[in-house]
């Protein structure tokens, strides 16, 4: 997932500029028919890439890593923007440590292409709607079967931008399965754009950014009715972002060999696509919007395992303003907030190595 760049759109939704709402940055050896088990070298090692059925669709799992070691579930972003293309050159050194597994989510990558149509039609998008309690059922349903067959008592959970949405659900519902939530870009309560579109806005005039402002003033002020127009606010919200924050390395953002192949490349594009329509909505294509569901200052305040949440100083799309406000209200055996400077909505080193410090501090059995 490369969520520094603007993904080709599918052809009924036009031009969306679909700028991923997940981590920026990017997450295979070799699979036969993308289903594969590898043997590894080690007797304690784990290395398996397949797909598991989850709530009746076969859904891509992979998982690293030493077999006495914690287990970290990655919740990636988007929705739609998988990690698995690159997990290997974020976290491979960190197997010695933890057993990562990556999930491409419903409507995601390998997932998406195993279960995608001929062609995204908006007849297949007001059909096959995502929501986020079918996506939270398929949490509940894989963090199961890792408890029951990598025999665990628990794992870490870790949800980035939209994959925070999902963790915050899977620990409030079912906290018996988690030793803590670690949640980085979270989102609270995401539907409103009027204060992002004022904010970027500014800042264009500041700039003189000339192309900015007539993108902005072409779209107008939100609330939208096309997931066009959000991808086209997103599209200037992540140029100045960049422009603010200590990037990524560029290795991060190269797919995986077994990854960067015609089939994968359109299954991560269309999916996309079809998971950013669903989660802005969109009335031309008849599609509702998943994140006018989320408010969590109202519905999801109390936690029963510690919550840890990362946050840039220089994040645009879930400003530290209300991730701090909703920490604070937040109810938890225990908490903390990490605020990170020179840092945006994605990935770069500073948040791995946050993330790593976090991991490595919690109590597992």
């Amino acid at each position: 997932m490369k969520s520094n760049s603007t993904y080709k759109p599918f052809k009924l939704v036009a031009t969306i500029f679909i700028i991923s709402l997940s981590l920026t940055f990017p997450l295979f050896v070799c699979a036969q028919d993308n289903i594969t088990t590898h043997a590894s070298t080690s007797k304690a090692a784990i290395h398996e890439e397949k797909f598991i059925l989850i709530n009746g669709i076969e859904q891509w799992v992979t998982i690293k890593g030493e077999s006495s070691k914690p287990v970290i579930l990655f919740l990636h972003g988007g929705p739609g923007s998988p990690i698995s293309p690159y997990s290997d050159a974020l976290y491979k050194e960190w197997e010695k440590d933890f057993i990562i597994v990556q999930w491409d989510q419903r409507g995601t990558g390998k997932t998406f292409g195993s279960n995608a149509p001929g062609e995204l039609t908006p007849e297949f998008l007001k059909s096959n709607p995502l929501t986020i309690e079918q996506m939270t059922s398929d949490g509940i349903n894989l963090s199961e079967y890792l408890i029951k067959n990598l025999k665990k008592q628990k794992i870490i959970l870790f949800g980035t931008s939209w994959g925070s949405v999902l963790g915050v659900k899977l620990a409030s519902k079912r906290p018996d399965l988690f030793y803590a939530y670690v949640g980085h870009s979270q989102i609270v309560n995401p539907s409103n754009d009027l204060p992002l579109y004022n904010k970027v806005y500014h800042i264009a005039e500041d700039k003189h950014d000339e192309e900015a402002l007539r993108i902005l003033t072409s779209v107008g002020k939100p609330p939208y009715d096309k997931a066009k127009n959000v991808g086209q606010l997103f599209r200037i919200v992540k140029k100045y972002e960049r422009e603010n924050s200590i990037p990524a390395p560029n290795t991060w953002f190269v797919e995986s060999l077994n990854y960067d192949n015609a089939k994968d490349n359109r299954n991560r594009s269309d999916g996309d696509d079809y998971s950013f329509v669903n989660y802005v909505g969109d009335s031309r294509l008849g599609v509702e919007s998943m994140r006018n569901t989320i408010n969590f200052l109202r519905d999801n305040l109390v936690f029963k395992i510690p919550i840890y949440l990362v946050q840039g100083n220089e994040d645009l799309l879930t400003p530290r303003d209300v991730t701090k406000h909703y920490f604070d209200k937040i109810e938890a055996p225990e908490k903390k907030y990490f605020l990170l400077p020179n840092t945006a909505h994605g990935f770069n080193v500073s948040v791995l190595e946050t993330q790593y410090k976090i991991f490595k501090s919690i109590k597992t059995l």
